[in-house]
């Protein structure tokens, strides 16, 4: 996140291309950067009750399964609140170009992160995280399919 929040900067410096959200407006992407941290922090919260890790390079080390509170509205709230920073970052900058960051942080974190923690996560849970998925959607939402 952070290299993308640096490459958004760098964007917004070297080809802003059109002003997207004009001073003094462009301010609100501070809150939204602020908010960002709510559902990563529950998440931390969450892990810390349920005594399972938190490292995401580590996702076999799990010891359960967390489906309620903030894991009730998505799969990866860590992951989301990254992509609310970024977004707010973009917002904060003002400019179109940095825009691009979070549209491209979302699926390389998918094909990066995401993906391999949920094949180590169907591995260890097996019925219950199928089921979780079915629920819940990856990024935000109730599942639609049943």
């Amino acid at each position: 996140m952070l290299i993308f929040g640096i490459a958004m900067w760098e964007l917004d410096r070297r080809w802003p291309l059109a002003t997207m959200i004009p001073a003094p407006w462009n301010r609100l992407g501070w809150f939204v950067m602020v908010v960002a941290f709510i559902a990563p922090f529950a998440a931390i919260t969450q892990f810390g009750q349920a005594g399972t890790t938190v490292n995401p390079h580590q996702p076999e080390k799990t010891s359960a399964l967390v489906t309620s509170g903030v894991y009730a509205w998505t799969r990866n709230p860590m992951y989301l609140g990254l992509a609310i920073v970024l977004i707010g970052w973009a917002a904060r900058l003002g400019t179109l170009a940095p825009f691009a960051g979070p549209l491209l942080f979302v699926p390389l974190i998918e094909r990066v992160q995401i993906l391999p923690e949920e094949r180590a996560l169907r591995a260890r849970f097996g019925k219950e995280y199928e089921d979780y998925c079915a629920r819940v959607n990856r990024w935000l939402g109730r599942a639609t399919r049943s």
